[in-house]
């Protein structure tokens, strides 16, 4: 038994995995109709009866009855769970309660109306988003939806029925679905419905009727309904057999594959299918075996195949190729795994010789196929369509080294055959074969395989000179040479197809691979466009364009070589390309004139984008190279996707930042402008009270209130105002060269009042260098660093100012004796609005003035860092740089 036989009696690995897969979730029954009124509600509630008496834990998710009686007398005995009230623009609206369903946790749930949008406000857009979830806590679910709902079918329905569906789903749930029930009714039996006022009220009824309700566009929503099961039924059936290693086919429907070949005669067989497929209302195929051979094939063959099946896919069929070393074979092997009842092969115009030595694949095919028929079609007059060809040079080349290397095998075993005596120098003759064969192929090393018998029987079998062979045993040594040599060959010469494949495959796969890694460390929109255009047009050898939608049009995004020209017949193209997600231009029946082939984009969800290449006139893009051309469109796509939900994802951070920031000011407005006002103005009130008397130390205390809380909000408003220019960039050094120290005493008399209950520890280093400071700003600093010790320390203990020099720099250090800066706000201190509370006694400011710090030590050239002292409370250290001193000094420093 081969290996290939035992491959085809194990069971699939991915049919196994979908059925293990389909296990560990609930499973879906989808009760689907060609048209409203059908009757799925009612036959999915008959079903839910029959599962409860059976003593299934039956829940009702959402069930639409529209008022019909008999509807509403199956849901006797049925528990539903309540819905969901959402509040939207003033109005109440009820959905499916997922979370409810969730914790009741039933055998069974029915959920009506799969395409239903849901309110917002609701965890998911679309309810069938609300029963993937439930049927991934296994679950199982029954519900019901319309085929015009699905989201292939779209454009077709629009085009039947004249209106664009708005509610969809994606094909997968129907794909995925465990079970589907088709409810049908005649058009004549739904209209009859319709008249009954059973789906719509009169009014609605009669309008139904003349527009939607047509007996045409029901005869063909219900052909659409019908067509769509029994492609998932086929899938089901596909897949059982995989997973159960089940040989096939099982003809429940007409399949049909034609056989390409690189012959002349492939495209009436691609058209001959076409018509049988057609006659039999089946599905076909055109399938091409790739073998490691296929490289050997001069260009026009190779063009050739690929217009022959880019026909089949024209003719609304399917082209595939498939990799393989036996033709027959992996042509039986394909046609089992898809199901197919019929093979179609042209008749062999190989040369009886050459079937001979290396088999007829016509004879293999039918000794393979088993219950699959298999028809021969005969290609007549496919002399007549065979170009006049002569060998290329390149190729007759091959056998002029073929002779040479047999020539220089004759020289060497004449100089050994004088030198030394050897039993027999056929081998050195069947190395020059081996050679031929390794690198020009099996057609040379053939040719050397003859021409070394006969060489050989020339110069050293007696009587030399001549081919005339006296002695039984060297006819016998001579034939078997040519046997040894020819078997050899071939060998030989498939080990080097082989290889030759293997490092084709291994080439697209490295710049498949290439790409996929550019397009990873790419970041950026613009970036990943360049990495596109660029990547593309250095591997495949074209120019490249990309197209990004840009509202209604199609906008040109990046180019390689820049000074490449898409004209408007080409745009054109591209448009048609983005507007309904297939290839144009050259090589497709869609436009072919153009010298562009635009690719969709395709991403999970949509189109995002199209890729051109231009291809040079005459020349086809073979589909090996057509397959990795629509790979790596793809991974651009996704990449262009990820990029732009990047740049989405930041610009909803930057909202949601700025939205943070905005109530935090608010929130610090509201609050330090309040306090400080309602302190004034109460005083204000106090000192205006003119029936009230007031010793004057009494008005004294009130007005240095008002003069204290009046300095307050200026603080407050000036480090608004310090902000803004720190933010925009307006902020102007006014600097001269001052003494640390005179900033140090300015600041402390400013804050002298605040400071009236602390002691304080100042410390400041004798001859210190002069700094290059705006001494206003500074002051700034300081005093907006003494005033957050205070808030922060208890009455009565001590704040410590120092400054000493450090290396080149000068560093000032604020510290207190209060609680310190909790772990957590150590890295966020200096940011905008960030605030520490202090407890109880008070509350930690703005949340400006540290950031007003930072801001003004970093213009200086220094910066400014805070941390928690070992002894206890917080310590901010300033270093500032010391830039030699005024010139003044310097050229006294000089002089001394």
């Amino acid at each position: 038994m081969t290996e290939h036989d035992d491959s085809e009696r194990r069971p699939s690995p991915d049919a196994l995995l979908s059925m293990a897969q389909q296990e560990q979730r609930g499973r879906l029954k989808v009760f689907l109709g060609a048209a409203p009124g059908v009757g799925k509600t009612y036959a999915m509630l008959e079903a839910a009866q029959v599962r409860r008496r059976e003593g299934i834990d039956v829940v009702i998710g959402v069930v639409e009855t529209h008022g019909r009686q008999e509807t509403e007398a199956l849901l006797e005995g049925l528990e539903v769970i309540p819905r969901q009230r959402i509040e939207y623009k003033g109005h109440a609206l009820t959905e499916m309660n997922l979370d409810a369903i969730l914790a009741r946790r039933p055998k069974l749930v029915l959920v009506d109306e799969l395409a239903h949008t849901n309110a917002p406000g609701s965890r998911h857009p679309k309810r069938y988003q609300d029963v993937e979830e439930i049927l991934a806590a296994a679950i199982d679910v029954y519900t019901t939806v319309n085929i015009q709902h699905l989201e292939s079918l779209n454009d077709v329905v629009a085009q039947i029925t004249g209106i664009r569906v708005a509610e969809r789903i994606p094909d997968r749930l129907l794909d995925r679905a465990d079970e589907i029930e088709l409810i049908d009714l005649s058009p004549d039996e739904l209209l009859q419905r319709l008249r009954e006022g059973k789906v719509y009220v009169p009014e609605q009824a009669e309008k139904a009727v003349r527009n939607y309700f047509r007996p045409g566009n029901l005869t063909a929503l219900r052909e659409l309904s019908l067509r769509r099961t029994a492609q998932r039924v086929d899938d089901q059936m596909r897949t059982y057999m995989h997973a159960h290693a089940i040989p096939g086919p099982w003809p429940t429907q007409d399949r049909i594959m034609a056989c390409v070949s690189a012959g002349p005669g492939s495209e009436r067989l691609v058209r001959s299918s076409k018509i049988r497929a057609d006659r039999r209302h089946a599905e076909w195929l055109a399938v091409y075996v790739e073998t490691p051979a296929h490289y050997r094939r001069s260009e026009a063959e190779r063009d050739r195949i690929a217009q022959t099946l880019r026909l089949a896919e024209q003719l609304g069929g399917e082209a595939a190729v498939i990799p393989g070393e036996n033709v027959a074979e992996e042509l039986v092997r394909y046609a089992k795994s898809r199901n197919v009842t019929e093979l179609m092969i042209g008749k062999s115009s190989r040369p009886r010789w050459r079937e001979i030595l290396s088999g007829s694949i016509v004879n293999n095919l039918i000794r393979l196929s088993g219950n699959i028929d298999v028809y021969v079609i005969t290609d007549e007059g496919k002399q007549a369509s065979l170009p006049a060809t002569r060998p290329s040079p390149r190729h007759l080349d091959a056998y002029v080294w073929s002779a040479v290397a047999v020539s220089v095998a004759a020289l060497v075993a004449r100089v050994l055959d004088d030198v030394l005596t050897l039993p027999n120098l056929s081998m050195i003759f069947l190395a020059a074969v081996l050679l031929s064969a390794t690198i020009w192929g099996l057609g040379p090393s053939i040719f050397a395989s003859i021409l070394s018998i006969l060489v050989y029987d020339f110069f050293f079998v007696e009587p030399t000179f001549t081919l005339t062979v006296a002695s039984p045993q060297d006819v016998f040594a001579l034939v078997m040479l040519l046997i040894v040599a020819i078997l050899t060959s071939n060998l030989a010469g498939r080990v080097r197809d082989q290889a030759r494949a293997a490092r084709r495959r291994e080439a697209r796969t490295n710049v498949l691979y290439e790409f996929s890694r550019e397009m990873a460390a790419s970041a950026g929109l613009d970036n990943v466009l360049r990495a596109i255009a660029k990547d593309l047009h250095e591997s495949q050898g074209m120019d490249v364009a990309v197209f990004l939608p840009r509202g209604t049009t199609l906008d040109l995004s990046a180019i390689q070589p820049t000074d490449a020209i898409v004209d408007a017949q080409a745009r054109a193209a591209a448009t048609w390309t983005w507007q309904h997600s297939e290839a144009t231009g050259s090589g497709t029946d869609t436009l072919p004139g153009v010298n562009w082939l635009f690719l969709p984009m395709q991403a999970a969800q949509t189109t995002v984008g199209v890729l051109g290449l231009r291809v040079e006139k005459g020349k086809t893009i073979a589909p090996d190279q057509r397959r990795l051309l629509v790979a790596m469109a793809n991974q651009g796509a996704v990449a262009i996707e990820r990029a732009e939900l990047a740049a989405v994802m930041e610009e909803t951070r930057v909202l949601a930042e700025t939205e943070r920031l905005r109530t935090a000011m608010l929130s610090s407005i509201s609050h330090d402008l309040r306090t400080p006002l309602a302190t004034i103005s109460g005083a204000t009130e106090t000192l205006l009270d003119m029936d009230a008397e007031y010793t004057p130390e009494e008005q004294r205390d009130l007005l240095e209130t008002i003069q204290e809380e009046a300095a307050r909000l200026n603080r407050f408003v000036g480090n608004l105002l310090d902000m803004t220019r720190l933010e925009s960039g307006a902020l102007e050094l006014n600097c001269d060269w001052v003494e640390i120290g005179d900033v140090i005493g300015a600041a402390l008399g400013r804050e002298a009042s605040f400071l009236a209950n602390y002691r304080l520890d100042v410390d400041v280093e004798p001859r210190l260098p002069m700094l290059h400071l705006d001494f206003v700003l500074m002051e700034q600093v300081l005093v907006n660093l003494l005033d957050n010790a205070a808030k922060f320390s208890p009455p009565g203990t001590t704040i410590h100012l120092s400054a000493q020099k450090a290396g080149k720099m000068v560093q000032v250090d604020v510290m207190d004796e209060g609680p310190g800066i909790p772990l957590e706000d150590l890295k966020r201190i200096f940011d905008k609005f960030h605030r520490v509370r202090g407890g109880d006694r008070r509350s930690a400011g703005t949340g400006l003035g540290l950031s007003i710090c930072q801001g003004i030590v970093e213009a200086h050239g220094g910066a400014i860092e805070a941390s928690n002292r070992a002894e206890g409370g917080a310590l901010f250290r300033i270093t500032l740089p010391v830039n030699g001193g005024p010139p003044k000094m310097r050229q006294e420093l000089d002089g001394g």
